[in-house]
């Protein structure tokens, strides 16, 4: 519990820090991830704003982990309310470039701050975000590997949305390419030693944590290369981790 107010501070950073990082891929105008391609199409059918609609698609993805038992934390709750809401207090922040240049600048500093706030919010330890619970417990209950259930949601949930409007481009393309090694180093730099976390978070050796890496005998200690990386190649964007 002695690191309780700094895995607090790296949640809530995280999440505000994914809110912003996804209204420059918004102002950008060069793709967006697949789950933010989905809410902006969403948000222009149904006149909501973006952010609102990530908060709610993030409850209703919610909802499903009540069938599929799954147990929310805080960081689960957190994602949903906070979010969205950081996306849309950021966006009037930011105008829309014009220049090809200054448009691929914000495209690629959008990328990278949505690895540190990747990092920061699943290091905090709170539990996964609504997405990614959905993800990891339907690997469980179908057996299939969760690179390829992964794959299956993302592909749908891309497709719908540039159905319904949403922007898919070469930033869809840069962000799936570079978000994975980005998370995984800010995982290993804002790690938390001795952090206490709660027992259905700790990962007994052997275990699996439902993260992107394991623990060693120590909570907070990375492996250099984790043993799961080929099932867990990056953690969902949509979800901040």
């Amino acid at each position: 519990m002695k690191r309780l107010p700094r895995r607090l501070t790296q949640l809530y950073c995280g999440l505000v820090l994914c809110g912003v990082s996804m209204a420059m891929m918004v102002r950008a105008g060069l793709g967006l991830d697949p789950w933010d391609v989905f809410h902006q199409g969403m948000a222009e059918r149904t006149g909501l704003s973006m952010g609102m609609v990530t908060n709610l698609t993030g409850l209703a993805v919610l909802l499903l982990w009540i069938p599929l038992r799954e147990r929310p934390g805080l960081g689960t709750v957190s994602n949903v309310l906070l979010v969205g809401t950081a996306m849309d207090l950021a966006l009037p922040l930011f105008p829309h470039p014009s220049e090809p240049v200054a448009q691929v600048a914000l495209m690629l500093a959008a990328v990278l701050l949505n690895g540190v706030a990747t990092g920061l919010y699943i290091t905090g330890r709170f539990g996964p975000g609504p997405r990614d619970g959905v993800m990891t417990a339907l690997h469980r209950r179908t057996g299939r590997s969760v690179r390829l259930v992964r794959t299956g949601i993302e592909i749908t949930v891309l497709a719908v949305g540039v159905v319904l409007g949403g922007t898919a481009g070469v930033g869809t393309v840069v962000y799936a390419l570079a978000i994975g090694p980005l998370s995984q180093f800010f995982l290993r730099l804002f790690a938390v030693p001795d952090a206490g976390y709660p027992e259905r978070y700790r990962v007994e050796p052997g275990g699996e944590s439902g993260m992107d890496f394991e623990e060693r005998r120590r909570a907070g200690i990375l492996r250099l290369r984790s043993r799961r990386t080929d099932r867990y190649p990056e953690p969902s964007r949509a979800d901040a981790g």
